[in-house]
């Protein structure tokens, strides 16, 4: 995730932020800037706002603006037209089922939940990639947040459980299914990840390329994780897997890989946009921050993204455990998986709107 500026102020303000603290102006996300922006209320409706500042909208965003209609539950600060009927922002318009609110906890619950959903649908723009299929199959990416659900994709529909936002609750399933990570953001990756096969893989015809490198889907899926959940993984699955739970279906296999690279290239674009990432090549040559930057999410090259990532999970492991931490990133990215992330970063790029 970048650094956003106010454009009324120029100081520095947050992903999440529906208010500057040093000028007192109003935010609102603009998914097509992919950008904060500063807004004034209209005089005449409170419920209209104006931008102000610097910076150009590239979905008519220029005139007057409303936020979206979640905004009065507290957990959306993105923009519509004023126009906008549905007075739903393209990333709560994804949204079929929201949470019972009459029941205790489920505003909180759906506040990280919508949070963490915001920051993937952010990363999908940024990548360019589409948020409908266009194929009767898969159709438009969509979220089903409810209590007891199960947590899954089917035909472009994401579930979650919205208990898996109790960190109590999160910490004892990450136990019960012996995972060095789980988070909710992880879980919306890794769904997406079931939605983007269909897209990137399936409806591209790219499946000789995806078996060769992650093995034949066609397998049996229910009769795999059954063997996974009684048996467990293969004692190998570290050389050949990013998880354990990727050893257990190719299809999981792509998820866990899919999810992983999410997490790879928004964790180097916040390493960047904070000054944490000293990279190693530019150190060799003398160089002095800041250096050149380019695009991390369509423009470096996966080598690049590669060079640049080892160093900063070294970084952030030693200083977990200068806390008195366990290892921030419990993982280790073998040959194997390297050449599994290399398939996803090309069909991203390849497949990306234009």
């Amino acid at each position: 995730m970048k650094n956003f500026s106010c454009t009324s102020c120029g100081h520095k303000i947050y992903f999440e932020n529906a208010l500057c603290l040093t000028c007192s102006h109003a935010l609102g996300f603009d998914a097509g800037e992919l950008s904060l922006i500063a807004m004034a209320a209209d005089a005449g409706d409170s419920a209209l706002y104006h931008r102000v500042g610097t910076g150009q909208s590239k979905i008519g965003l220029e005139g007057q603006v409303r936020y979206c209609a979640n905004a009065s539950y507290g957990v959306c600060n993105w923009l519509t037209p004023a126009h906008d009927a549905s007075r739903f922002c393209p990333a709560c318009d994804l949204n079929r089922t929201i949470p019972n609110l009459s029941e205790p906890g489920s505003l909180a619950a759906w506040r990280d939940l919508e949070h963490a959903k915001k920051r993937l649908v952010y990363s999908l723009l940024r990548f360019g990639l589409p948020l409908d299929s266009g194929t009767t199959g898969s159709g438009r990416l969509t979220f089903d947040f409810a209590r007891n659900t199960t947590i899954g994709h089917l035909d472009g529909v994401i579930s979650i459980d919205i208990m898996e936002a109790d960190a109590v609750e999160r910490e004892r399933q990450r136990l019960l299914f012996g995972e060095p990570y789980r988070s909710l953001l992880g879980h919306l990756r890794h769904e997406s990840g079931h939605f983007f096969w269909k897209v990137l893989v399936e409806d591209a015809g790219r499946h000789d390329n995806f078996r060769a490198i992650f093995g034949d889907e066609r397998q049996d899926y229910s009769l795999a994780l059954d063997r996974h959940h009684g048996m467990g993984p293969p004692h190998d699955w570290q050389a050949r897997h990013v998880s354990a739970y990727a050893s257990s279906h190719p299809w999981e296999d792509w998820a866990e890989t899919w999810a992983h690279y999410l997490h790879m290239v928004d964790a180097l674009d916040t390493a960047e946009a904070e000054g944490m990432e000293p990279r190693a090549n530019a150190i060799s040559f003398g160089a002095t921050w800041p250096f050149q930057r380019n695009d991390i999410y369509r423009d470096e090259t996966f080598d690049a993204l590669m060079t640049r990532w080892v160093p900063l999970t070294i970084a952030m492991n030693s200083m977990s455990r200068s806390l008195g931490h366990h290892d921030f990133y419990p993982f280790v990215i073998t040959d194997a998986s390297t050449h599994k992330l290399a398939f996803v970063h090309t069909v991203i790029r390849e497949g990306r709107r234009g």
